[in-house]
Formats: C-alpha cells, sequence, structure tokens
C-alpha cells in the first residue's frame, strides 16, 4: 500500500530597490528545518518586474535548500549503511 507524505515549503521575500531575497524553509518528517537562501539584482536597463526578480531569487532559494537535503540524505545513507554513499549527482 502507498505511503502518501506531503511537505510545505514556506517562502518569504524582501525588495530593496533593484535586489529580491528569497528565504525558504521545509519542514522534514524526522522534525528538521532546512532553510534555504537566494538572491536577485534586477539590471539597471532591465524594466521593474517584480515577479521576475521573486521567481529568480525564489528558485535559487529553493536549489540551496534542495542541495542541503541531498547533502542531508547522503549522510544519513552513509550513517545507516557504514559505507561512502554515491556521489551526490542527478
Amino acid at each position: 500500500m502507498e505511503t502518501l507524505v506531503g511537505w510545505h515549503v514556506d517562502m518569504e521575500f524582501a525588495e530593496d530597490g533593484d535586489k529580491t531575497k528569497a528565504a525558504a524553509m521545509v519542514r522534514l518528517a524526522d522534525g528538521t528545518e532546512v532553510r534555504g537562501h537566494g538572491n536577485a539584482s534586477r539590471h539597471p536597463s532591465d524594466p521593474g518586474q517584480l515577479r521576475v526578480g521573486e521567481e529568480i531569487a525564489g528558485a535559487r532559494a529553493l536549489m540551496d535548500m534542495a542541495q542541503q537535503m541531498l547533502e542531508k540524505a547522503h549522510d544519513e545513507i552513509e550513517e545507516s549503511t557504514g559505507r561512502p554513499a554515491h556521489p551526490l549527482t542527478q
């Protein structure tokens, strides 16, 4: 039988002129909170579209969080098996 598991990611943005910062957080089933951060800067010649900065900064925050989660899983595999895990590649 399938087990359904869900995660909810919280994402916050801070805009300051042409700079956008994003912070993402997810709480895993083991109680661990993983937080990622991302930044985006608008080029002066680009039109002011806050949504684009949010998308870029948000994507970078999620990539930061994903890398941390891969490292966490890698460490847990090594701890449980007592041997090196495969490299962190896709």
